[in-house]
């Protein structure tokens, strides 16, 4: 059974590849979806640019220092909801959201990371993981995307996982431009699925969490660090 496009919102702070990578893929029909609308908390973020260029509705919601951080997930929230998403992506997203927000759209809410599961929650993960290899801990990056159900940073359960080996001959720029690449590939993965789980009424994606979610952090993380 094949059911409608997939509504999507993007929450973006940045310059906007992984975007690009989506809305390419919307574009040529390799997923069966649509980005109906990208919000930025920086009005002059890149990634607002692109999805102009696309014909995307673009939304900047500017946070203001000293600002009421639930006051503004909560306004944010109302904005985003005005375009009935069924998921919300947070592709390089820069703020944490609070569950002034998450209440809004439990369960729906997808974000990208550039590390393994539980390794390197936070921010500069890459960097962090680089170092890591250098002091001997890690032989391995990788990116993953998983479900935001909570204030928890980077600990939801993870929908899908691709591994970045470190090479001998890598500088954090090679590195990075390999994780970045790995993160494009992930993030159209992870819409397609979610595509999947949409036509199957949703219990696709759901009991592959429930059954696979924290077995696979621990098989990931077993295979750094032995």
């Amino acid at each position: 059974m094949t059911g409608h496009r997939l509504r999507l919102v993007v929450l973006a702070s940045g310059n906007g590849t992984n975007l690009q990578a989506l809305l390419d893929a919307t574009a040529s029909g390799a997923v069966r979806a649509d980005v109906v609308a990208v919000f930025s908390d920086r009005p002059g973020a890149r990634a607002l640019e692109r999805a102009g260029l696309a014909g995307v509705p673009t939304i900047a919601v500017p946070f203001a220092r000293g600002s009421d951080r639930r006051a503004y997930d909560a306004g944010l929230a109302e904005r985003v909801a005005a375009y009935e998403p069924d998921r919300v992506l947070l592709l390089g997203w820069m703020r944490l959201l609070s569950s002034a927000f998450l209440s809004r759209f439990q369960g729906r809410v997808v974000n990208l990371h550039p590390a393994l599961p539980g390794t390197f929650p936070g921010v500069r993960a890459i960097e962090r993981a680089f170092e890591a290899y250098r002091a001997g801990a890690v032989d391995r990056a990788g990116v993953m995307t998983h479900l935001v159900p909570d204030e928890g940073v980077d600990s939801g359960p993870v929908l899908a996982v691709e591994e970045v080996p470190i090479l001998d001959g890598d500088d954090l720029g090679s590195l990075e431009a390999r994780i970045h690449a790995a993160e494009h590939r992930l993030v159209v993965e992870t819409v397609k699925s979610l595509v999947r789980e949409n036509d199957h009424g949703g219990t696709e994606t759901r009991r592959k969490t429930e059954e696979d979610g924290g077995r696979r952090r621990r098989r990931i993380w077993n295979t750094m660090t032995h």
